[in-house]
């Protein structure tokens, strides 16, 4: 889920066609979440094979990445979560207690005949597991493209990639890459894309967005401590936040007192021991054991991976396969 920081970002707008040519540490684990909640039939059910396995993330994984080779040739590194930090166990046992509540729901809805509700509830249940992360590495595996395994967040692995300047940027939809100091964050990765807004029960379309770390530190008038602590208001995967603090009023509180230590009191107990969630993002548990290089992708494995494995369209597969690797032209 990340922190809240969408009210006071001030993100450029960034053409696909820019990131030519360009190498993209890629939240893995974030984009098969994203690929998960949507990828679904109008009743919520996501789409499965003819063993009842979940593929949705794989459909999401390979159509958009192939078109993305395929139209704006970026080099595309995917970097997959480690072991949680224990200091996440609390969020992680209130995102199953949520997903249990909209899986109810959403079964409610279905029974009325409420296929637009329940599909919003749907979007909100998604569970990723052990297995569905190696079936989406092997594909990229055939795909030729790299793979990373963190040590524990992916976020913090891109952002430090990023950081020692061996990628471009970090590519996630959860702003807490920033918190752990990735020079560049891309947000939004799609080819005319839309995201789902299940408050609201509808779509809303959405571009590419590159947010450069100096700028907006500098546009909020505060540090990286200042960023980490701000967001250690508003609540993070690792703390709840300040109930009746949210983005703008706790970026003004940081504007006027720095750091948490020299706010008010009654906000400083409220926040409570931040030492080691303050530690977690500045000095995360990150690895330099990892090869970008592209191999030569394995087209015939992608269709029986897919295809005869999964039950994928092998006109559709071969067709996007074609797109993304043309074969070499003869002069």
């Amino acid at each position: 889920m990340g922190v809240l920081l969408t009210p006071i970002v001030d993100p450029a707008r960034i053409a696909l066609g820019d990131l030519r040519g360009r190498t993209l540490a890629v939240d893995g684990n974030g984009e098969l979440y994203q690929f998960l909640a949507l990828i679904r039939l109008p009743d919520g059910t996501p789409l499965k094979d003819a063993k009842g396995r979940v593929t949705s993330h794989l459909a999401g994984l390979f159509f958009r990445t192939t078109r993305l080779l395929a139209e704006y040739s970026p080099k595309l590194a995917f970097v997959f979560d480690g072991a949680p930090p224990v200091l996440k166990a609390a969020e992680l046992d209130r995102r199953r207690a949520v997903k249990a509540e909209f899986e109810r729901a959403q079964a409610a809805a279905v029974a009325s005949g409420d296929l637009a509700t329940a599909y919003a509830k749907a979007t909100m249940t998604s569970r990723l597991t052990r297995e569905m992360v190696d079936e989406a590495r092997e594909l990229l595996r055939l795909l030729g493209l790299p793979t990373i395994q963190a040590p524990s967040e992916g976020e913090a692995q891109a952002a430090h990639m990023a950081r020692s300047g061996r990628v471009w940027t970090a590519v996630s939809k959860d702003y807490d890459t920033l918190l752990f100091g990735a020079p560049r964050l891309l947000r939004f990765l799609t080819i005319g894309g839309k995201e789902f807004l299940p408050s609201k029960g509808t779509f809303r379309a959405i571009e590419p967005e590159l947010l450069e770390l100096d700028a907006q530190l500098a546009h909020w008038n505060i540090s990286l401590d200042g960023l980490i602590d701000l967001a250690l208001l508003v609540g993070t995967d690792f703390n709840p936040g300040v109930r009746g603090i949210g983005p703008k009023k706790a970026l003004a509180l940081i504007q006027r007192y720095r750091r948490i230590e020299d706010l008010p009191e009654d906000i400083r107990e409220a926040v409570g021991d931040v030492g080691a969630i303050r530690d977690l993002y500045l000095h995360p548990a990150v690895t330099d054991d990892y090869e970008l290089a592209c191999r030569e992708p394995d087209q015939d494995g992608v269709i029986r991976f897919l295809c005869e494995e999964h039950q994928f369209s092998r006109e559709r597969v071969t067709a996007a396969l074609d797109r993304a690797f043309p074969p070499a032209r003869l002069f």
